[in-house]
């Protein structure tokens, strides 16, 4: 096991570094301070068993910078101690020591075992904690601690390298498309750590050290539990913020393609959906709907009568969900009283332009700006057109936010200037501000039930009714099996409600046996998700443009045969519905994650550890989708601590082991944990 660079003893001061300085300690309204070589460092308690810590060089701690946690901790009990030569701080399972030169020690109270310790980078300079300027009050921050060989880290938000466990790893922390950053790591040794900064940098999970990045910044800002990932989850999701209700609706079908062009397509399919006896909650009007990208509203020649589709969709008891982009074309009635107001971000070079795109009514794409959803009029601007053209006049309230990373056509977050700061300061809060703006909207308008659909999030989002899905990914079985790791990365960074693009979104044929396998086993997978979402750019498409769709992507479109197989488990999600409502009350009410990873309910297995190919969907059912073009049959781990139950032939089977089960392609391998009773085969 690798070890913090220097173990001294509190009070011991390294003759080998530069300018040695033994610190001041004091205790200042129930938190720990340190101050020594012009910084201040904070550790205070933020709830139980947790604590945040911040630092800065220069000058006091500054209190209003963005962040994710909430500006009221939880309450908790603690212990104070501050000697003249090291300081202690004690708040229910997690303690945390201070040495005379200021670096930090976590340690389970229980035992005084070493959950996690800053490292210095060398042994004369720099400490733990590095700030090198970048200008303007600023500094190029690292945060430093030290690797365990043993150790197994989970969360980081939602990313496209098809690993579980990220040790090892460098991620940059930036919101991209399919690249979901959010700055939480559950870790193995029985902590969570909240990177509280939303600069755009990157973490590195070396053998030998982490190191936490921020390219600019004004001060460090972290917050850690101690406690089992299922303890961190429960923390984590109490100081940022818990996850509203799902709607009953949410937890049906959505029906999704790119995209109904017209009223008159969208309806069709709808109507047939319910000719057909098929399940359906929810259907989505997809972009290019609106008269000017910006303008948020239906454009007429398309869509002439959205009063009277929401009226019938109502009846057949679907729910609309409209896509809003938070782009503003400069063809938009609304570009040139936003950018009077202050409402769009800002650019330190160039025009106020963030974007190419097509746009109705020119032969070219425009150069489109985003709206700052860090400023509050912006956020009360965009809300009042989305109000004033969706809500009041249809009751329309379910919203696809999509490209909120936001999508910025070159990606410089260095050149933009957001209300909250710097581009590079602040800019991965930005899609958990343009859900708050709905959220916030929809609140204010006396709705109960919020939920918007996003491409991105942070730290946060979910607090404000966020769902996340996995942006546009390919169509094969290897895009497929990446899915698993990001869905279980996502739940453990606190946001329950997540899917993808069922079959994937980059093409695919339904005509091709090959991809039709593809989305028999997608849809299995979907069925047994977060949120049951079909979507898709399938084959035929038309260029990106105003015209722009794709093929058919309704359950009937894949022949007969794969067909029956999805029909098969839109219906065994109906019946779920019930259960699917109950874990949703768990995240809701204890912030624990709807799709788990094997080791949050058995973390003394240490094999659960690493099946990066299965999940809990809830508590009680395992699901183990079928992830290779043919395979009629899978591996499957049943945890140790419970008996297993075949779902489909009620074999049961003792924890502890590996099973081989048959997967014919009508079947996706599902275990009920402990005799429980779902009506998974009818």
């Amino acid at each position: 096991m690798n070890q913090p660079a220097e173990n001294q003893s509190p009070g011991t001061v390294s003759l080998a570094q530069s300018s040695p300085t033994v610190g001041t300690f004091r205790e200042r309204d129930g938190a720990l301070e340190w101050s020594g070589r012009q910084e201040t460092l904070r550790i205070e308690p933020w709830g139980p068993d947790a604590v945040r810590v911040r630092a800065r060089l220069g000058g006091p701690l500054v209190e209003d910078l963005p962040g994710a946690l909430l500006d009221t901790p939880p309450e908790s009990s603690s212990c104070v101690r501050a000697g003249e030569t090291s300081g202690q701080l004690t708040v229910g399972a997690l303690t945390v020591e201070v040495d005379s030169e200021g670096q930090i020690r976590f340690l389970r109270t229980e035992d005084r075992g070493e959950l996690l310790a800053e490292q210095r980078a060398h042994f004369w300079w720099p400490g733990p904690r590095l700030y090198t300027p970048v200008g303007g009050g600023r500094h190029r921050l690292e945060q430093r601690f030290a690797a365990y060989d043993d150790e197994k880290l989970y969360g980081l938000g939602q990313h496209q390298h098809g690993r579980l466990d990220q040790k090892g790893l460098v991620v940059d922390l930036v919101q991209r498309n399919a690249e979901v950053s959010v700055p939480v790591l559950s870790s193995s040794r029985g902590y969570t750590l909240l990177w509280n900064n939303p600069a755009i940098g990157r973490v590195e999970l070396a053998g030998n050290g982490t190191r936490w990045v921020a390219d600019a910044a004004r001060q460090i800002d972290y917050w850690i539990t101690a406690g089992s990932p299922a303890d961190g989850q429960r923390r984590y999701s109490a100081v940022t913020g818990r996850t509203p209700m799902l709607p009953a609706w949410a937890a049906g079908f959505w029906q999704c393609k790119l995209r109904y062009r017209t009223q008159d397509e969208l309806l069709a399919v709808a109507r047939e959906y319910k000719r057909r006896g098929l399940p359906i909650s929810a259907i989505v009007c997809d972009f290019f709907h609106w008269t000017h990208l910006g303008e948020w509203r239906f454009d007429p020649a398309e869509w002439p009568d959205p009063a009277a589709m929401v009226r019938e969709l109502d009846a057949l008891g679907i729910t609309l969900v409209v896509s809003v982009w938070p782009s503003v074309s400069p063809l938009s009635e609304n570009h040139r009283p936003m950018e009077q107001n202050g409402h769009l971000i800002g650019t330190e070079y160039g025009p106020v332009a963030h974007a190419d795109w097509p746009d109705k009514g020119v032969a070219s794409t425009v150069q489109v700006a985003f709206y700052d959803a860090t400023h509050p009029g912006a956020r009360e601007f965009v809300w009042s057109r989305i109000k004033e053209n969706y809500l009041d006049p249809y009751g329309i309230s379910a919203f696809w936010l999509d490209a909120c990373e936001p999508e910025l056509k070159p990606g410089f977050q260095e050149n933009l200037r957001y209300w909250a700061g710097p581009g590079l300061e602040v800019g991965n809060c930005y899609p958990a501000e343009n859900s708050r703006a709905f959220y916030e909207g929809l609140r204010a308008s006396g709705r109960d039930e919020v939920i918007t659909l996003n491409r991105s999030a942070w730290a946060g989002s979910q607090r404000y009714g966020a769902a996340v899905w996995s942006g546009d990914i390919g169509t094969d079985f290897p895009t497929l099996r990446r899915q698993i790791a990001a869905g279980l990365n996502t739940s453990m960074s606190g946001i329950p409600w997540w899917n993808t693009d069922i079959g994937g979104f980059h093409g695919g044929d339904p005509d091709d046996p090959a991809y039709r396998e593809v989305m028999v086993r997608w849809f299995q997978f979907g069925a047994l998700s977060p949120v049951m979402r079909l979507h898709g750019f399938r084959d035929p498409g038309t260029p990106l443009g105003p015209e722009m769709t794709g093929g058919p992507n309704e359950v009937w479109s894949y022949g007969p045969e794969a067909g029956a197989i999805l029909e098969r488990y839109l219906r065994l999600r109906e019946r779920l519905r019930p259960y699917v409502l109950d874990v949703m009350r768990q995240a809701h009410e204890e912030g624990l994650p709807v799709m788990r990873p094997l080791f949050l309910e058995f973390p003394g297995d240490a094999a659960a550890w690493s099946v990066d190919d299965a999940y809990l969907f809830g508590p009680d059912l395992l699901v183990a989708p079928v992830l290779d073009a043919g395979a009629r049959a899978r591996d499957v781990h049943l945890p140790a601590g419970a008996t297993w139950t075949n779902a489909w032939t009620g074999t049961v089977h003792e924890g502890g082991g590996v099973v081989t089960v048959d997967a014919p392609l009508e079947r996706i391998p599902l275990f009920l944990r402990d005799g429980a009773s779902l009506p998974v085969a009818g």
